[in-house]
């Protein structure tokens, strides 16, 4: 693998980090002043997080412009890695099944982005 592909997966990381903070930020606000509880917004949790997967492999496979499977496969598998890293670093917490299904289809979604970010770079060999 070549340091630009390493580039834009660190890039695409950057990015799914940065939206999962912001929209953190902005679910933690709605808790805060509403009425809402984290079990009525579960969903649209998971959501948010297929969707910044989904723009983090575009932007990877984008600046990347060849191999978007495996740019948006490294990416998304960065984004799983740290965050198995945090959980058992952190609070001591293995994954279970479930997280290792939702990881999996994480992956899946950000290696989607990948080739669609590819198709819009423009690059034509």
């Amino acid at each position: 693998m070549s340091k630009r592909m390493f580039s834009a997966m660190g890039f695409g990381l950057v990015v799914v980090l940065a939206l999962i903070l912001l929209s953190s930020f902005i679910l933690s606000l709605i808790l805060r002043f509403t009425s809402l509880d984290q079990q009525s917004i579960t969903w649209v949790i998971l959501g948010i997080s297929v969707i910044a997967l989904f723009i983090g492999g575009v932007v990877s496979g984008k600046k990347g412009e060849e191999k978007g499977w495996l740019l948006g496969s490294g990416t998304g598998l960065l984004f799983s890695v740290l965050v198995f890293l945090i959980q058992y670093l952190g609070y001591q917490v293995q994954f279970n099944t479930e997280q290792y299904l939702f990881h999996l289809g994480y992956l899946a979604v950000c290696a989607l982005g990948g080739m669609t970010g590819v198709n819009l770079s423009g690059y034509r060999s």
